[in-house]
């Protein structure tokens, strides 16, 4: 029993100890970008050593992708559930904008890196953000799928285009406006909602 118990302890130090890297990463990538960023600059933040920075990550590149793949993803989740909520196509559609604009803004550290820092890093890197973005583009697409045979907006629609156009656009427009003050989330997602789901 002790020692389950004292090997629980060390986990949760371990875990905590990790938790602290990735923290400290993606704030100083998000405020001073990846190709500034160096693992010591990690570890210091963080208040590890070095070593406890290649106990968990290989790279300053693993560790990116490893956070773009954890906080991106539970991102483009939280966009798929809400938009799954929704009753048809429109409201589907417009959830799942709304969803990914608030997040993006309440989230401005994600963000980053999934629309900015990620872009053209490395294959591996790359990888991570294709298949991120793939999830919302597919299923933008296959609710367009739907929609084609009754609605007349998308009647004449490519359900692969489209889709990868909604993530394209509402991606770069949530880019722009996190960096440009001009619109809330709740405005910009109205504004992108009528372009995409009228």
């Amino acid at each position: 029993m002790a020692a389950a118990s004292a090997q629980l302890r060390k986990d949760a130090r371990v875990e905590r100890r990790r938790r602290r890297i990735a923290d400290a990463a993606l704030s100083l990538f998000a405020s001073k970008g990846y190709t500034v960023t160096s693992v010591d600059d990690i570890v210091t933040r963080a208040r590890v050593s070095k070593s406890a920075f290649y106990e968990f990550f290989e790279s300053k590149e693993h560790c990116f992708r490893e956070l773009l793949a954890l906080e991106g993803g539970a991102l483009i989740s939280d966009v798929l559930t809400a938009a799954a909520s929704g009753h048809d196509h429109h409201e589907r559609l417009r959830l799942g904008i709304t969803r990914f604009v608030h997040s993006c803004f309440e989230r401005s550290d994600v963000a980053r890196l999934l629309i900015v820092e990620s872009v053209g890093l490395s294959a591996g890197v790359e990888a991570v953000r294709h298949e991120l973005q793939a999830q919302f583009a597919d299923a933008v697409a296959e609710e367009v799928r739907h929609a084609k045979g009754h609605d007349s907006f998308y009647a004449d629609k490519d359900p692969v285009v489209f889709g990868r156009a909604v993530v394209g656009g509402v991606s770069d427009a949530v880019g722009y406006f996190l960096t440009h003050p001009g619109a809330d989330a709740d405005s910009l997602a109205e504004s992108l909602y009528v372009i995409f789901a009228p």
